[in-house]
């Protein structure tokens, strides 16, 4: 695969993530994703959004209980 590429897959690999966190995704969109998308990166991309929602997570808390 060409670096180009590359780079837009790890963007496709995150965005099919994202959705995978909401669970709405499509079928064929799913069967598309198990053929093309790179194990690595989908490791990589579930990892970075999982530490992205906890950071938002920590940031409501403590701007709930910081305003009391």
């Amino acid at each position: 695969m060409a670096e180009g590429g590359s780079k837009g897959s790890f963007i496709k690999t995150m965005k099919a993530v994202m959705w995978s966190f909401f669970g709405v995704r499509k079928r064929r969109d799913l069967e598309a994703d198990a053929t093309q998308l790179n194990p690595v990166h989908v490791v990589i991309a579930a990892l970075l959004g999982a530490a992205i929602f906890i950071g938002v997570l920590i940031l409501v808390v403590h701007a709930v209980v910081g305003s009391k």
